[in-house]
């Protein structure tokens, strides 16, 4: 069965550990792809993590996601809130979405506060830190297993 899980990060969070860190912490978007791949590897999950400041590319991977993974794990930092066309692909790409923040957009600004992420998305996981990310994984590996409901 497949068990590989595609992590998408938008635009910005290559910036993690010197923007605004008393927001996002202090690591860097390299120590949160070492926290997705050792807790993925413990989970018996394999992971794609990938970021990109621009749009059209991550919604040709999440087009390309379709039938190559078990379920997808996305972050995708301001086009949260503005992308339909982030929406209509990850609509499109029928596979299990975990939505992840690492702020609580419920405590932001309030145009932080809708996400068309989240009309695709399983669940939403926000305000934990790098941590949610571990969650999110922990919680594909129950749907895989067809413990989730």
């Amino acid at each position: 069965m497949n068990s590989k899980i595609l992590i998408l990060n938008g635009p910005n969070l290559n910036m993690l550990g010197v923007r605004e860190p008393e927001i996002y912490g202090r690591g860097t978007l390299e120590d949160l792809r070492g926290l997705c791949e050792r807790r993925a590897a413990e989970l018996d999950l394999e992971v794609d993590f990938r970021q990109s400041n621009a749009e059209g590319e991550l919604v040709d991977w999440i087009q390309g996601a379709r039938g190559a993974f078990a379920g997808l794990i996305i972050n995708a930092g301001a086009l949260t809130h503005t992308s339909i066309a982030l929406l209509d692909a990850l609509l499109a790409c029928e596979l299990p979405v975990i939505e992840v923040h690492l702020s609580n957009i419920f405590q932001r600004e309030p145009y932080r506060r809708h996400s068309y992420v989240s009309e695709a998305a399983r669940g939403l996981i926000c305000g934990l830190g790098a941590q949610g990310y571990a969650f999110a994984l922990e919680a594909h590996r129950k749907l895989i297993d067809g413990a989730a409901s």
